[in-house]
């Protein structure tokens, strides 16, 4: 068995991972973590929802928050270079059998909406509003001065299905997880913008939306926001790190909001653009890889996550057994 392969040419260009929406209970309590604690910049505040960008983002949005009884996520969001890859993108939904539609969304240009083989909801679009950065304007910046949405990770019941589905839509496969001597991948890293990610699959119970990620400048930017966030009475809600990724070699930071919805701060990335980048597969086993230092995440952290609206969730063949911080403690 070999890795799936990309099509470099499906006949439609996805650009990178756009936006996330969410539905939350309290919009003022969101608000303050996502504004003072996260750092992003309020773009518009509805009566019902709230529309946030990150520090460097010209783009009117990249988080949704839509309030609603019940956490969870309704859709991730997408970008393409241009209006006419929309058709295109229809016509590949369709041929692999998923449904798609055709919707109206506030502050953003014509959009596509369409459920993946695995269910995970999408929608796609090539404008939105465009607004000032807020790069240099450095008495906006807050908390972790959240820059850019960077990816979002979904665990998933069949790991591969979605590598196959992706790579076929032109998405590269930047990394993977193993084991060892196999191309059975339990995780994988799949990007389209040049970094090594802007979608992540992981194996597990789903689809759900384990992670989204923001961009932050420096690391003293992610102890920022872990001090802001004991302030402001949100210290539990910091689930795992400040510490340091293997194979992507970011530091990060990753919280739970008032919700339970997990965000990741975190900075560095390596490019991967150079057609002879082969994929890099690392062995699940090796957990001097997977955290090279500090202690391993809670079980939590591998098993929960936000469900994704009217989505069935089914269970992996195979269950993740991971090295958790309850299980190496009692060793």
């Amino acid at each position: 068995m070999s890795l799936p392969t990309t099509n470099h040419d499906p006949g439609f260009r996805i650009t990178r991972a756009s936006h996330v929406v969410l539905t939350v209970r309290d919009l003022t309590a969101s608000r303050q973590f996502y504004e003072k604690v996260i750092g992003l910049i309020l773009t518009v505040e509805e009566a019902d929802a709230l529309y946030f960008r990150g520090v460097e983002e010209a783009c009117h949005h990249s988080l949704v928050l839509r309030r609603g009884e019940g956490a969870a996520c309704a859709r991730l969001g997408l970008r393409v270079f241009q209006e006419d890859d929309l058709d295109r993108l229809k016509a590949f939904f369709e041929a692999h059998g998923c449904r798609t539609a055709w919707v109206d969304v506030p502050h953003q240009g014509r959009t596509l909406q369409a459920n993946d083989p695995a269910g995970t909801p999408l929608e796609f679009c090539a404008t939105m509003p465009v607004l000032p950065r807020m790069i240099t304007r450095f008495t906006r910046h807050a908390g972790g001065s959240a820059l850019r949405l960077d990816h979002y990770q979904v665990l998933a019941p069949e790991v591969r299905k979605a590598c196959e589905f992706y790579t076929a839509a032109g998405f590269r496969l930047s990394e993977y997880i193993a084991p060892a001597g196999t191309f059975d991948p339990r995780g994988v890293f799949l990007q389209r913008k040049g970094n090594p990610h802007d979608i992540v699959f992981f194996n597990g119970a789903g689809p759900r939306l384990h992670h989204f990620a923001y961009l932050a400048p420096e690391v003293h930017h992610l102890l920022n926001a872990c001090d802001i966030a004991g302030e402001l009475g949100y210290g539990a809600a910091v689930e795992r790190g400040p510490g340091r990724h293997g194979p992507g070699h970011a530091m990060y930071v990753y919280m739970r909001d008032p919700d339970g919805h997990r965000v990741e701060l975190f900075n560095t990335h390596y490019q991967i653009m150079d057609i002879e980048n082969e994929p890099i597969g690392w062995d699940p086993s090796d957990h001097t890889l997977s955290f090279p230092w500090g202690l391993p995440a809670r079980r939590a952290w591998f098993e929960e996550a936000t469900p994704f609206a009217d989505v069935a969730i089914r269970e992996p063949e195979v269950k993740p057994n991971p090295l958790t911080l309850e299980s190496y403690l009692a060793k």
